[in-house]
């Protein structure tokens, strides 16, 4: 295999032009605390499809905080793979496009320096191209099988608003992805600007009014998104808690407060009513395992394998050494409605 192929090779200088409108802030080998302080300085690709709520796990409130400077990172397993699987994704596109790519880096558009973007890697010879020096990069991917069907019509929404930021920092034409989905399953394609001018416009607009009137200002956004997502942001951002605030001089958390004593409510009757009926259908079926409808199966019960039930008393009794080993703290907290509250307000 050619070595112009492999993924990985020497990367440019700080500073350098590295695409028609981005040069480049740090180089892909940099310290990884130095890039994460560093990208608070402005907005990444991997910010973009937060802001415009795509990602229900990654609302606004976190890049938010992210941007002035609280530690709100919580990459699991996933992020962990992703970053594992690059090299071998991108090994695989450069193989299969017969291209060249290079490692990059952390990249600031020329005239707006808090657009920025991690580009994992740029691609010297576009296999699209009668030119070969097109202009272009690859974003690598790594997913779920269970995310398998998003991907059939092409790049999900929340990646391709992320490699359109890409786009628009570094002045491309067009972009390319690779995804390995499932471990074994990859796909590839391009994404082209002119396909998305619009939604390209409207992208610069969600983001420097972000930048402006939330960072800038220090003025947090709507804790829009996943509830417990939001909750897990905040935990982080105020580990400890004291004092009070008054509820008159906050309309929001009034306004809130009435929406969950109601849907408290709600949930309560609807499990109480599907507790319920539950136990008709398991009377109905006597005996038998499965209930038919017209001849074809309407309903059965089947057997779970619900996880072990452990007596952690009994195991810190008796097994101290191993409870202390295997147990860890798991603090979490919960609203505590007062109860003359729990009625209607």
């Amino acid at each position: 295999m050619p070595e112009s192929v492999l993924a990985g090779t020497t990367a440019p200088a700080a500073g350098r032009r590295v695409s028609p409108t981005g040069r480049l802030i740090l180089p892909a080998d940099a310290d990884r605390e130095l890039w994460l302080q560093t990208r608070r300085a402005g907005i990444g690709s991997s910010d973009v499809p937060a802001i415009l709520g795509l990602v229900e796990k990654n609302p606004p409130v976190k890049v938010y905080y992210d941007k002035l400077g609280y530690d709100v990172d919580d990459a699991g397993e996933a992020a962990y793979w992703g970053t594992v699987n690059e090299e071998n994704v991108a090994r695989r596109w450069a193989m299969q496009s017969r291209s060249v790519i290079r490692r990059v880096g952390l990249v600031a558009h020329a005239d707006h320096p808090h657009w920025m973007t991690t580009l994992d890697r740029r691609v010297t010879e576009c296999p699209l191209a009668e030119d070969e020096q097109a202009p272009c990069a690859l974003e690598c991917k790594t997913r779920s099988a269970f995310k398998s069907a998003q991907w059939h019509a092409g790049a999900p929404d929340d990646v391709t608003a992320q490699v359109l930021w890409q786009i628009i920092v570094n002045g491309y034409e067009h972009m390319h992805y690779a995804v390995l989905i499932g471990g074994n399953d990859y796909h590839q394609g391009v994404i082209r600007a002119d396909q998305y001018r619009d939604v390209m416009a409207d992208i610069v607009v969600a983001v420097d009014r972000f930048w402006t009137e939330h960072v800038l200002a220090e003025v947090p956004p709507e804790p829009t998104g996943d509830g417990d997502a939001v909750t897990r942001v905040l935990r982080r951002v105020h580990p400890t808690r004291s004092g009070s605030v008054d509820v008159d001089m906050h309309p929001d958390a009034y306004y809130a407060l009435l929406d969950y004593t109601r849907h408290r409510r709600a949930e309560a009757a609807a499990r109480k009513s599907k507790n319920e009926a539950k136990a008709r259908l398991v009377a109905a079926l006597g005996a038998a395992q499965e209930a038919r409808l017209d001849g074809e199966r309407a309903y059965s019960l089947e057997p779970t394998s619900a996880a072990p039930k452990v007596d952690f008393e009994l195991m810190a009794e008796r097994y101290p050494d191993a409870y202390a080993a295997c147990v860890a703290p798991n603090p979490t907290e919960r609203i505590a409605i007062a109860q003359q509250y729990k009625g209607d307000i």
